[in-house]
Protein backbone atom coordinates (compact mmCIF):
# COMPACT_ATOMS: atom_id res chain seq x y z
CA UNK A 1 0.00 0.00 0.00
CA UNK A 2 2.88 2.27 0.33
CA UNK A 3 2.87 5.49 -1.92
CA UNK A 4 6.49 6.18 -3.18
CA UNK A 5 5.65 9.91 -4.35
CA UNK A 6 8.95 10.27 -5.87
CA UNK A 7 8.12 7.37 -8.12
CA UNK A 8 5.06 9.32 -8.93
CA UNK A 9 6.74 12.35 -9.05
CA UNK A 10 9.57 11.70 -11.52
CA UNK A 11 7.73 9.12 -13.57
CA UNK A 12 7.64 8.95 -17.62
CA UNK A 13 5.00 7.62 -19.61
CA UNK A 14 6.19 4.07 -21.45
CA UNK A 15 4.84 3.92 -24.72
CA UNK A 16 5.73 0.51 -25.76
CA UNK A 17 6.51 -0.71 -29.19
CA UNK A 18 3.15 -3.46 -29.14
CA UNK A 19 1.64 -4.54 -32.70
CA UNK A 20 -1.78 -3.61 -32.68
CA UNK A 21 -4.12 -6.08 -34.26
CA UNK A 22 -6.93 -4.25 -34.70
CA UNK A 23 -9.68 -7.06 -34.41
CA UNK A 24 -13.22 -6.13 -33.32
CA UNK A 25 -15.50 -8.80 -32.22
CA UNK A 26 -19.36 -8.94 -32.44
CA UNK A 27 -20.47 -9.11 -29.09
CA UNK A 28 -23.93 -9.95 -29.38
CA UNK A 29 -23.68 -13.05 -31.87
CA UNK A 30 -24.85 -16.02 -30.79
CA UNK A 31 -22.90 -19.09 -31.38
CA UNK A 32 -23.68 -22.78 -30.92
CA UNK A 33 -21.83 -23.61 -27.55
CA UNK A 34 -22.44 -24.25 -24.24
CA UNK A 35 -23.58 -21.10 -22.40
CA UNK A 36 -20.45 -22.45 -19.71
CA UNK A 37 -18.45 -21.31 -22.60
CA UNK A 38 -19.63 -17.98 -22.31
CA UNK A 39 -22.50 -17.76 -24.53
CA UNK A 40 -24.87 -15.05 -24.25
CA UNK A 41 -27.41 -15.03 -21.44
CA UNK A 42 -31.00 -14.03 -22.28
CA UNK A 43 -31.21 -12.63 -18.64
CA UNK A 44 -28.73 -10.89 -16.46
CA UNK A 45 -30.04 -10.23 -12.89
CA UNK A 46 -29.41 -6.14 -11.91
CA UNK A 47 -29.49 -6.65 -8.54
CA UNK A 48 -29.08 -9.38 -6.26
CA UNK A 49 -27.84 -12.53 -6.70
CA UNK A 50 -27.13 -15.06 -8.58
CA UNK A 51 -26.21 -12.70 -11.33
CA UNK A 52 -27.09 -15.44 -14.08
CA UNK A 53 -29.69 -18.46 -13.37
CA UNK A 54 -27.56 -20.65 -15.61
CA UNK A 55 -23.91 -21.43 -14.60
CA UNK A 56 -21.66 -18.93 -16.84
CA UNK A 57 -18.22 -19.43 -17.21
CA UNK A 58 -15.39 -16.64 -18.35
CA UNK A 59 -11.75 -16.83 -18.82
CA UNK A 60 -9.64 -14.02 -16.83
CA UNK A 61 -6.33 -13.12 -17.14
CA UNK A 62 -4.26 -11.93 -14.26
CA UNK A 63 -1.08 -10.71 -12.39
CA UNK A 64 -0.24 -13.41 -9.49
CA UNK A 65 2.15 -11.96 -7.45
CA UNK A 66 4.82 -13.55 -5.70
CA UNK A 67 3.30 -13.68 -2.16
CA UNK A 68 -0.29 -14.91 -3.50
CA UNK A 69 -1.52 -18.54 -4.32
CA UNK A 70 -3.54 -19.99 -7.44
CA UNK A 71 -6.38 -17.93 -7.97
CA UNK A 72 -9.18 -20.89 -7.84
CA UNK A 73 -7.90 -21.86 -4.13
CA UNK A 74 -8.76 -18.24 -3.23
CA UNK A 75 -11.82 -18.25 -0.63
CA UNK A 76 -12.96 -14.74 -2.37
CA UNK A 77 -13.61 -16.64 -5.48
CA UNK A 78 -14.62 -19.79 -4.22
CA UNK A 79 -17.36 -18.37 -2.27
CA UNK A 80 -18.21 -15.67 -4.78
CA UNK A 81 -18.64 -18.61 -7.43
CA UNK A 82 -21.39 -19.97 -5.44
CA UNK A 83 -23.13 -16.50 -5.11
CA UNK A 84 -23.03 -15.00 -8.20
CA UNK A 85 -23.56 -18.32 -10.54
CA UNK A 86 -20.47 -16.94 -12.84
CA UNK A 87 -17.40 -19.32 -12.75
CA UNK A 88 -13.88 -17.72 -13.41
CA UNK A 89 -11.31 -19.95 -15.23
CA UNK A 90 -7.91 -18.10 -14.04
CA UNK A 91 -5.23 -17.66 -16.92
CA UNK A 92 -2.49 -16.93 -14.45
CA UNK A 93 0.85 -15.08 -15.09
CA UNK A 94 3.42 -14.22 -12.79
CA UNK A 95 4.44 -10.52 -11.96
CA UNK A 96 7.75 -11.50 -13.91
CA UNK A 97 7.84 -11.39 -17.51
CA UNK A 98 3.70 -10.12 -16.88
CA UNK A 99 3.92 -7.39 -19.42
CA UNK A 100 5.26 -9.66 -22.17
CA UNK A 101 2.77 -12.20 -21.47
CA UNK A 102 0.03 -9.33 -21.44
CA UNK A 103 0.98 -7.58 -24.79
CA UNK A 104 1.47 -10.88 -26.89
CA UNK A 105 -2.17 -11.48 -26.12
CA UNK A 106 -3.35 -8.67 -27.67
CA UNK A 107 -1.01 -8.66 -30.45
CA UNK A 108 -1.89 -11.96 -31.61
CA UNK A 109 -5.50 -11.31 -30.68
CA UNK A 110 -5.79 -14.69 -28.15
CA UNK A 111 -7.68 -12.81 -26.03
CA UNK A 112 -9.60 -14.01 -22.66
CA UNK A 113 -13.01 -12.51 -21.79
CA UNK A 114 -11.41 -10.62 -18.85
CA UNK A 115 -8.62 -8.66 -17.87
CA UNK A 116 -7.82 -8.55 -14.27
CA UNK A 117 -5.69 -6.97 -12.15
CA UNK A 118 -3.42 -6.28 -15.52
CA UNK A 119 -2.20 -2.81 -14.94
CA UNK A 120 -3.10 -2.02 -18.75
CA UNK A 121 -1.37 1.69 -18.88
CA UNK A 122 -3.93 4.55 -20.15
CA UNK A 123 -1.89 4.08 -23.67
CA UNK A 124 -2.58 0.42 -23.75
CA UNK A 125 -6.35 1.47 -22.91
CA UNK A 126 -6.48 3.68 -25.56
CA UNK A 127 -4.75 1.81 -27.96
CA UNK A 128 -6.83 -1.49 -27.61
CA UNK A 129 -10.10 -0.08 -27.45
CA UNK A 130 -9.99 2.30 -30.77
CA UNK A 131 -9.02 -1.14 -32.14
CA UNK A 132 -11.90 -2.55 -30.65
CA UNK A 133 -10.27 -5.66 -28.40
CA UNK A 134 -11.63 -3.90 -25.64
CA UNK A 135 -15.23 -2.51 -25.38
CA UNK A 136 -17.02 0.38 -24.20
CA UNK A 137 -18.35 0.09 -20.50
CA UNK A 138 -19.96 3.60 -20.12
CA UNK A 139 -23.37 2.65 -21.86
CA UNK A 140 -23.54 -0.40 -19.56
CA UNK A 141 -22.31 1.73 -15.81
CA UNK A 142 -25.61 3.31 -15.44
CA UNK A 143 -27.48 -0.52 -15.19
CA UNK A 144 -25.43 -3.13 -14.25
CA UNK A 145 -22.66 -1.37 -12.02
CA UNK A 146 -24.78 0.41 -9.34
CA UNK A 147 -21.81 0.72 -7.15
CA UNK A 148 -19.15 1.89 -9.54
CA UNK A 149 -21.88 4.61 -10.47
CA UNK A 150 -22.45 5.51 -7.37
CA UNK A 151 -18.63 6.24 -6.80
CA UNK A 152 -18.66 8.14 -9.58
CA UNK A 153 -21.33 10.23 -9.11
CA UNK A 154 -19.52 11.09 -5.52
CA UNK A 155 -15.90 11.40 -6.90
CA UNK A 156 -16.08 13.29 -10.04
CA UNK A 157 -12.28 12.78 -10.78
CA UNK A 158 -13.07 8.75 -11.14
CA UNK A 159 -14.90 9.78 -14.39
CA UNK A 160 -12.64 11.78 -15.78
CA UNK A 161 -9.51 9.68 -14.57
CA UNK A 162 -10.50 6.41 -16.99
CA UNK A 163 -12.05 8.64 -19.98
CA UNK A 164 -10.69 8.24 -23.43
CA UNK A 165 -10.08 11.83 -25.52
CA UNK A 166 -13.49 10.41 -27.64
CA UNK A 167 -15.40 9.99 -24.32
CA UNK A 168 -14.96 6.35 -23.96
CA UNK A 169 -14.65 4.07 -20.58
CA UNK A 170 -12.55 1.14 -21.76
CA UNK A 171 -10.61 0.10 -18.09
CA UNK A 172 -11.69 0.76 -14.17
CA UNK A 173 -9.57 1.29 -11.60
CA UNK A 174 -8.99 0.60 -8.45
CA UNK A 175 -10.71 3.12 -5.76
CA UNK A 176 -9.82 4.57 -2.74
CA UNK A 177 -12.30 6.24 -0.68
CA UNK A 178 -10.57 6.62 2.43
CA UNK A 179 -7.87 9.27 3.05
CA UNK A 180 -5.91 7.85 5.67
CA UNK A 181 -4.86 5.18 2.29
CA UNK A 182 -4.03 8.55 0.40
CA UNK A 183 -1.35 9.92 2.18
CA UNK A 184 2.08 9.65 3.79
CA UNK A 185 1.45 10.47 7.55
CA UNK A 186 4.18 13.07 8.95
CA UNK A 187 5.21 11.15 12.03
CA UNK A 188 7.34 13.06 14.53
CA UNK A 189 9.31 11.84 17.41
CA UNK A 190 7.07 13.43 20.36
CA UNK A 191 9.51 11.04 23.02
CA UNK A 192 12.38 13.82 21.62
CA UNK A 193 10.06 16.73 21.77
CA UNK A 194 8.63 15.84 25.50
CA UNK A 195 12.92 15.67 26.25
CA UNK A 196 13.38 18.48 24.96
CA UNK A 197 10.31 20.76 25.89
CA UNK A 198 9.48 21.55 22.23
CA UNK A 199 6.48 21.66 20.44
CA UNK A 200 4.90 20.37 17.45
CA UNK A 201 6.12 22.71 14.87
CA UNK A 202 3.41 24.82 12.98
CA UNK A 203 5.61 26.95 10.26
CA UNK A 204 8.75 25.66 7.63
CA UNK A 205 10.79 28.32 10.49
CA UNK A 206 9.91 26.21 13.67
CA UNK A 207 10.51 22.45 11.53
CA UNK A 208 13.79 24.06 11.25
CA UNK A 209 14.62 25.25 14.92
CA UNK A 210 13.22 21.47 15.75
CA UNK A 211 15.21 19.20 13.26
CA UNK A 212 18.27 21.18 14.89
CA UNK A 213 17.76 20.66 17.99
CA UNK A 214 17.43 16.89 17.39
CA UNK A 215 20.88 17.06 15.91
CA UNK A 216 22.44 18.71 18.60
CA UNK A 217 20.64 18.56 22.19
CA UNK A 218 21.08 14.67 22.39
CA UNK A 219 17.58 13.77 22.41
CA UNK A 220 18.17 9.81 22.67
CA UNK A 221 19.96 10.30 25.73
CA UNK A 222 23.58 8.48 24.09
CA UNK A 223 26.14 11.02 24.42
CA UNK A 224 26.38 10.62 20.48
CA UNK A 225 25.50 12.77 17.81
CA UNK A 226 23.92 9.99 15.74
CA UNK A 227 20.55 10.79 15.68
CA UNK A 228 18.75 11.46 12.07
CA UNK A 229 17.04 14.70 12.43
CA UNK A 230 14.95 13.96 9.20
CA UNK A 231 15.13 11.44 6.53
CA UNK A 232 12.53 10.46 3.60
CA UNK A 233 12.47 7.80 0.64
CA UNK A 234 14.97 7.72 -2.01
CA UNK A 235 15.67 10.61 -4.17
CA UNK A 236 13.44 13.30 -4.71
CA UNK A 237 10.08 11.94 -2.70
CA UNK A 238 11.15 14.81 -0.42
CA UNK A 239 9.81 17.00 -2.82
CA UNK A 240 6.52 16.93 -3.31
CA UNK A 241 6.01 15.30 0.53
CA UNK A 242 7.33 19.19 1.24
CA UNK A 243 6.30 21.12 -1.75
CA UNK A 244 2.74 21.94 -0.17
CA UNK A 245 4.21 24.16 1.99
CA UNK A 246 5.32 26.21 -0.84
CA UNK A 247 2.30 26.03 -2.59
CA UNK A 248 3.15 23.39 -4.84
CA UNK A 249 0.55 20.91 -6.18
CA UNK A 250 0.77 17.36 -7.90
CA UNK A 251 -2.48 17.99 -9.98
CA UNK A 252 -2.96 15.12 -12.98
CA UNK A 253 -0.32 13.16 -12.32
CA UNK A 254 2.34 15.57 -12.94
CA UNK A 255 3.77 19.12 -11.52
CA UNK A 256 1.49 20.90 -11.77
CA UNK A 257 -0.80 23.86 -10.14
CA UNK A 258 -4.46 24.66 -11.09
CA UNK A 259 -4.62 28.12 -11.24
CA UNK A 260 -8.48 29.69 -12.18
CA UNK A 261 -8.67 26.47 -14.54
CA UNK A 262 -5.71 27.09 -15.90
CA UNK A 263 -1.99 24.49 -15.48
CA UNK A 264 0.88 25.77 -14.42
CA UNK A 265 3.54 23.49 -14.94
CA UNK A 266 5.56 24.99 -11.90
CA UNK A 267 9.37 23.15 -12.27
CA UNK A 268 11.11 26.65 -12.94
CA UNK A 269 8.93 28.66 -10.19
CA UNK A 270 10.27 31.09 -8.12
CA UNK A 271 7.66 28.80 -5.70
CA UNK A 272 9.97 25.37 -6.49
CA UNK A 273 13.15 27.32 -6.35
CA UNK A 274 12.09 28.18 -2.47
CA UNK A 275 11.21 25.02 -1.66
CA UNK A 276 14.74 23.69 -3.38
CA UNK A 277 16.60 26.41 -1.09
CA UNK A 278 14.58 25.26 1.87
CA UNK A 279 15.89 21.18 1.36
CA UNK A 280 19.25 22.83 0.55
CA UNK A 281 19.39 24.27 4.27
CA UNK A 282 18.83 21.39 5.88
CA UNK A 283 20.64 18.91 3.96
CA UNK A 284 24.16 21.69 4.00
CA UNK A 285 23.13 21.65 8.18
CA UNK A 286 23.04 17.83 8.41
CA UNK A 287 19.64 17.99 9.12
CA UNK A 288 18.15 15.63 6.38
CA UNK A 289 19.50 12.69 6.00
CA UNK A 290 22.95 12.79 3.92
CA UNK A 291 21.77 8.86 2.38
CA UNK A 292 18.71 10.62 1.27
CA UNK A 293 19.94 10.07 -2.49
CA UNK A 294 21.63 6.95 -2.04
CA UNK A 295 19.77 4.79 0.93
CA UNK A 296 17.79 1.83 -0.25
CA UNK A 297 13.84 1.35 0.88
CA UNK A 298 14.92 -1.47 3.34
CA UNK A 299 16.98 0.99 5.11
CA UNK A 300 14.82 3.84 5.37
CA UNK A 301 11.92 1.47 6.82
CA UNK A 302 15.06 0.66 8.62
CA UNK A 303 15.68 3.81 10.27
CA UNK A 304 11.61 4.44 10.82
CA UNK A 305 11.47 1.25 13.43
CA UNK A 306 15.09 2.45 15.07
CA UNK A 307 12.96 5.27 16.74
CA UNK A 308 16.57 6.86 16.30
CA UNK A 309 14.58 9.42 13.32
CA UNK A 310 13.07 12.50 14.39
CA UNK A 311 10.66 12.83 11.47
CA UNK A 312 9.49 10.93 8.69
CA UNK A 313 6.81 9.86 6.24
CA UNK A 314 5.03 6.74 5.53
CA UNK A 315 1.20 5.87 5.23
CA UNK A 316 1.11 3.67 7.92
CA UNK A 317 2.86 2.72 11.30
CA UNK A 318 3.51 -0.39 10.59
CA UNK A 319 7.69 -0.30 10.29
CA UNK A 320 7.42 0.81 13.47
CA UNK A 321 6.90 -2.78 15.21
CA UNK A 322 8.00 -2.79 18.55
CA UNK A 323 5.57 -1.06 20.66
CA UNK A 324 8.24 1.41 22.71
CA UNK A 325 9.27 2.63 19.05
CA UNK A 326 5.25 2.97 17.99
CA UNK A 327 4.59 5.07 21.25
CA UNK A 328 7.72 7.46 20.58
CA UNK A 329 5.96 8.95 17.43
CA UNK A 330 2.56 11.29 17.14
CA UNK A 331 1.27 12.22 13.41
CA UNK A 332 1.36 15.97 12.72
CA UNK A 333 0.24 18.65 10.45
CA UNK A 334 1.58 19.70 7.51
CA UNK A 335 3.98 23.23 8.42
CA UNK A 336 2.79 26.24 6.95
CA UNK A 337 5.21 27.99 4.85
CA UNK A 338 6.43 31.57 3.96
CA UNK A 339 3.36 32.49 1.89
CA UNK A 340 1.10 30.61 4.12
CA UNK A 341 0.37 27.78 2.64
CA UNK A 342 -0.34 24.23 4.17
CA UNK A 343 -1.48 21.92 1.34
CA UNK A 344 -1.34 18.14 2.16
CA UNK A 345 -0.20 16.12 -0.63
CA UNK A 346 -2.53 13.25 -1.48
CA UNK A 347 -2.67 10.40 -3.89
CA UNK A 348 -6.34 10.32 -6.38
CA UNK A 349 -9.12 8.64 -5.00
CA UNK A 350 -8.63 6.27 -8.52
CA UNK A 351 -5.76 4.48 -8.22
CA UNK A 352 -4.06 1.31 -10.09
CA UNK A 353 -5.16 2.15 -13.89
CA UNK A 354 -6.37 -0.72 -15.70
CA UNK A 355 -7.09 -2.98 -13.08
CA UNK A 356 -10.46 -4.09 -15.30
CA UNK A 357 -10.94 -4.69 -18.62
CA UNK A 358 -13.54 -6.65 -20.75
CA UNK A 359 -12.93 -7.76 -23.85
CA UNK A 360 -14.23 -7.94 -27.28
CA UNK A 361 -14.38 -11.79 -27.17
CA UNK A 362 -16.38 -11.67 -24.22
CA UNK A 363 -19.89 -12.61 -25.25
CA UNK A 364 -21.57 -11.61 -21.37
CA UNK A 365 -20.71 -7.80 -20.56
CA UNK A 366 -23.56 -7.30 -19.16
CA UNK A 367 -22.83 -10.61 -16.52
CA UNK A 368 -19.07 -9.11 -16.30
CA UNK A 369 -19.39 -5.89 -15.10
CA UNK A 370 -22.08 -6.88 -12.64
CA UNK A 371 -19.84 -9.17 -11.47
CA UNK A 372 -17.09 -7.21 -11.07
CA UNK A 373 -19.12 -4.11 -9.82
CA UNK A 374 -19.71 -6.47 -6.56
CA UNK A 375 -16.62 -5.71 -5.08
CA UNK A 376 -16.60 -1.58 -5.13
CA UNK A 377 -19.43 -1.98 -2.77
CA UNK A 378 -18.39 -2.32 1.04
CA UNK A 379 -19.38 -5.98 1.31
CA UNK A 380 -17.70 -7.18 -1.84
CA UNK A 381 -15.01 -5.70 -1.07
CA UNK A 382 -14.74 -6.50 2.48
CA UNK A 383 -15.10 -10.56 1.27
CA UNK A 384 -11.87 -9.82 -1.50
CA UNK A 385 -9.94 -8.02 1.09
CA UNK A 386 -10.55 -9.89 4.62
CA UNK A 387 -12.10 -13.54 3.33
CA UNK A 388 -14.59 -15.42 5.33
CA UNK A 389 -15.85 -14.35 8.51
CA UNK A 390 -15.19 -16.69 11.35
CA UNK A 391 -12.09 -17.81 9.52
CA UNK A 392 -10.17 -15.05 8.86
CA UNK A 393 -11.63 -11.95 10.39
CA UNK A 394 -14.03 -10.82 12.93
CA UNK A 395 -16.03 -7.94 12.70
CA UNK A 396 -15.84 -5.03 15.97
CA UNK A 397 -18.38 -2.41 15.50
CA UNK A 398 -18.69 -3.15 12.03
CA UNK A 399 -15.66 -3.13 10.58
CA UNK A 400 -13.66 -6.27 9.57
CA UNK A 401 -10.30 -7.48 11.30
CA UNK A 402 -8.27 -9.92 10.92
CA UNK A 403 -8.08 -12.69 13.38
CA UNK A 404 -4.83 -12.96 15.08
CA UNK A 405 -4.66 -16.57 14.60
CA UNK A 406 -5.23 -15.85 10.84
CA UNK A 407 -2.07 -12.90 10.76
CA UNK A 408 0.06 -15.51 12.87
CA UNK A 409 -0.06 -17.80 9.73
CA UNK A 410 1.23 -15.57 7.41
CA UNK A 411 -1.25 -16.58 5.03
CA UNK A 412 -2.89 -13.07 3.51
CA UNK A 413 -1.60 -13.13 0.31
CA UNK A 414 -3.10 -16.90 -0.12
CA UNK A 415 -6.68 -16.04 0.56
CA UNK A 416 -7.19 -12.25 -1.29
CA UNK A 417 -5.97 -10.75 -4.61
CA UNK A 418 -5.57 -7.74 -2.69
CA UNK A 419 -2.10 -8.65 -1.42
CA UNK A 420 0.08 -7.78 -4.54
CA UNK A 421 -1.78 -4.60 -5.15
CA UNK A 422 -3.60 -3.74 -8.76
CA UNK A 423 -7.10 -5.62 -7.49
CA UNK A 424 -10.25 -3.82 -8.77
CA UNK A 425 -12.04 -2.98 -5.74
CA UNK A 426 -13.04 -0.50 -3.39
CA UNK A 427 -10.96 0.15 -0.35
CA UNK A 428 -12.79 2.30 2.28
CA UNK A 429 -13.10 3.08 5.75
CA UNK A 430 -15.36 0.04 6.73
CA UNK A 431 -12.45 -2.46 4.90
CA UNK A 432 -9.19 -0.49 5.82
CA UNK A 433 -8.57 -1.83 9.56
CA UNK A 434 -5.20 -3.76 8.55
CA UNK A 435 -4.06 -0.31 7.03
CA UNK A 436 -5.84 2.10 9.49
CA UNK A 437 -5.44 1.55 13.07
CA UNK A 438 -6.21 3.99 15.88
CA UNK A 439 -2.71 5.77 15.81
CA UNK A 440 -3.21 6.21 11.88
CA UNK A 441 -6.23 7.79 12.17
CA UNK A 442 -5.42 9.94 14.88
CA UNK A 443 -2.32 11.60 12.14
CA UNK A 444 -4.37 11.68 9.63
CA UNK A 445 -6.84 13.88 11.44
CA UNK A 446 -4.14 16.41 11.22
CA UNK A 447 -4.15 15.96 7.63
CA UNK A 448 -7.63 16.13 6.80
CA UNK A 449 -8.02 20.15 7.07
CA UNK A 450 -5.34 20.74 4.76
CA UNK A 451 -6.37 17.48 1.95
CA UNK A 452 -7.17 18.72 -1.83
CA UNK A 453 -11.00 19.09 -2.46
CA UNK A 454 -10.03 17.37 -5.39
CA UNK A 455 -6.91 15.34 -6.60
CA UNK A 456 -7.10 14.68 -10.28
CA UNK A 457 -5.45 11.48 -11.89
CA UNK A 458 -3.44 11.65 -14.98
CA UNK A 459 -5.54 12.81 -18.20
CA UNK A 460 -5.90 9.95 -20.86
CA UNK A 461 -4.17 11.36 -23.86
CA UNK A 462 -4.92 9.79 -27.72
CA UNK A 463 -1.58 7.95 -28.69
CA UNK A 464 -0.39 10.49 -30.98
CA UNK A 465 -0.34 13.18 -27.99
CA UNK A 466 1.01 10.27 -25.53
CA UNK A 467 3.84 9.87 -28.05
CA UNK A 468 4.48 13.48 -27.75
CA UNK A 469 4.05 13.52 -24.05
CA UNK A 470 6.65 10.89 -23.13
CA UNK A 471 9.12 12.25 -26.29
CA UNK A 472 9.08 15.59 -23.66
CA UNK A 473 8.82 14.25 -20.12
CA UNK A 474 11.86 11.87 -20.79
CA UNK A 475 14.17 14.95 -21.19
CA UNK A 476 12.01 17.14 -19.02
CA UNK A 477 12.13 14.99 -16.44
CA UNK A 478 15.29 13.86 -16.11
CA UNK A 479 16.79 16.96 -16.70
CA UNK A 480 14.66 18.25 -13.38
CA UNK A 481 15.47 15.23 -11.22
CA UNK A 482 19.18 15.62 -11.84
CA UNK A 483 19.23 19.46 -11.39
CA UNK A 484 17.33 19.03 -8.12
CA UNK A 485 19.18 16.52 -6.81
CA UNK A 486 22.52 18.82 -7.53
CA UNK A 487 20.55 22.19 -5.90
CA UNK A 488 19.05 20.62 -2.76
CA UNK A 489 22.50 18.42 -2.14
CA UNK A 490 24.80 21.80 -2.86
CA UNK A 491 26.57 20.46 -5.95
CA UNK A 492 24.86 23.71 -8.20
CA UNK A 493 24.43 26.58 -6.79
CA UNK A 494 21.38 28.52 -6.86
CA UNK A 495 22.98 31.29 -8.89
CA UNK A 496 22.41 28.81 -11.73
CA UNK A 497 18.83 29.37 -11.67
CA UNK A 498 18.11 31.34 -14.42
CA UNK A 499 20.00 29.15 -16.45
CA UNK A 500 18.02 25.81 -14.99
CA UNK A 501 14.80 27.78 -16.20
CA UNK A 502 16.18 28.57 -19.50
CA UNK A 503 16.85 25.00 -20.32
CA UNK A 504 13.38 23.79 -19.22
CA UNK A 505 12.07 26.23 -21.76
CA UNK A 506 14.34 25.17 -24.50
CA UNK A 507 13.40 21.83 -23.65
CA UNK A 508 9.61 22.63 -24.38
CA UNK A 509 7.92 23.00 -21.33
CA UNK A 510 5.66 25.51 -22.22
CA UNK A 511 4.38 22.95 -25.15
CA UNK A 512 4.29 20.37 -22.24
CA UNK A 513 2.22 22.69 -20.35
CA UNK A 514 -0.29 23.42 -23.40
CA UNK A 515 -1.18 19.62 -24.12
CA UNK A 516 -1.97 19.29 -20.49
CA UNK A 517 -4.27 22.20 -20.50
CA UNK A 518 -5.79 21.02 -23.56
CA UNK A 519 -6.44 17.57 -21.30
CA UNK A 520 -7.49 19.49 -18.62
CA UNK A 521 -10.00 21.40 -21.04
CA UNK A 522 -11.35 18.41 -22.50
CA UNK A 523 -12.28 16.59 -19.35
CA UNK A 524 -13.41 19.28 -18.15
CA UNK A 525 -15.76 19.27 -20.71
CA UNK A 526 -16.57 15.28 -20.34
CA UNK A 527 -18.39 15.78 -16.95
Amino acid sequence: MKRKWGTVLLSTLVVSSMTLSACSSDTSSKETKDKTESEPTDAVSTAGFPIVKEPLKLKMFTRVAPVNGPFKDMPVFQDYEKMSNVQVEWIEAPTDGFAEKKNLLFASNELPDVMYRSGLTPLEVTRYGAGGQLIPLEGLIDKYAPNIKKLMDTYPEIRSSMTTPEGHIYALPGIVSVNAARTDKRWMNQAWLKKLNLKEPQTTDELYEVLKAFKEKDPNGNGKPDEIPMTARNGLSIVPIMGGSFGLDFQLGYNINLENEKVNIWMGSDRNKELLMYLNKLYSEKLLDQELFTQKEAQYLAKQGSGNTGFFFDQTNNPMLDTKVNEQYIGISPVKGPHGDQLQLAAPVPRDFGAFAITSVNKNPEATLRWVDYFYGDEGSTLLRFGRKGEHYELRDGVPYYLDSFLASGNQGKITPYAGGGAPHLISEKVASYINPPQVQEAQKKLDPYMPKIRYAAPMFDEQTAQQVNILRNDIDKYYEEQSTKFIAGALSFDKWDEFQSTLKKMKIDELQKIYQDAYDKMKQQK
